[in-house]
Order: C-alpha cells, then structure tokens, then sequence
C-alpha cells in the first residue's frame, strides 16, 4: 500500500507540474511581450476564483486557467492519498485507522469546501 500511495503522489505532482507547465508555455506565447507594472496589485481575475470558471477558461484555452487547474490539481493529489489510504486501511481491515483518516478526509473536504 505504500508504494501504491508514494507512485500516486508521484504522478499527481508530475501531472499538475506538467499541466501548469502547458499553461505557462501557452500564457508567455500569448502574453509574454506585455509591460509588467508592479506599481499596483492585481488579483486573480474573478473567473479564475471558481471550479467552474477555471474550467470555462481552460475550454477556452486560456493559460492562466490551465495553470490554475494545475495547481488545482496539486492540491487534490494529498487529498486524493488520503482517500485512497481510506479504501487500503479498510482492506487491511484497520478499523481505527480507517477512522482517523476518515476524520482527516473530513476536514480537508471542509478546509476547502466548507468555508468557501
């Protein structure tokens, strides 16, 4: 189970580099010759703020939506371990185990649902 769970972060950080990496190639193309002006901060666009608009740019290939669905990916590969450690304590038949990291799968999905 644990090489299973270090090949499944492995992956999931290659591929949320790799998608972040699309979509910085694909920002500089079309955005790399623009002025920088660091006088004055500027935040995400609001489409980039939502699951739903992320997608919508990423459709549109726009590269500041598909870095951010990289980095959306990166953040769900730990989520993801901790969830697939659920399925392994439960087949080792682990039940308090399978409790503690229930409770932790609980509080992730609250830290980054719940609160939003």
């Amino acid at each position: 189970m644990e090489s299973l769970l270090g090949i499944l972060l492995r992956v999931g950080v290659l591929f949320a580099a790799l998608v972040v990496l699309i979509g910085g190639i694909i920002y500089l193309i079309r955005h790399g010759h623009a002025p920088v002006d660091f006088r004055a901060f500027r935040g995400e666009p609001a489409d980039l703020r939502s699951i739903h608009g992320v997608l919508r740019d990423v459709r549109a290939m726009h590269g500041r939506g598909i870095i951010q669905l990289g980095l959306l990916f990166l953040i769900a590969t730990p989520v993801a371990r901790v969830a697939f450690s659920i399925f392994g304590f439960a087949a080792e038949r682990d039940r308090m185990y399978v409790l503690f990291t229930v409770i932790v799968f609980c509080v992730l999905l609250y830290s980054l649902l719940g609160s939003a």
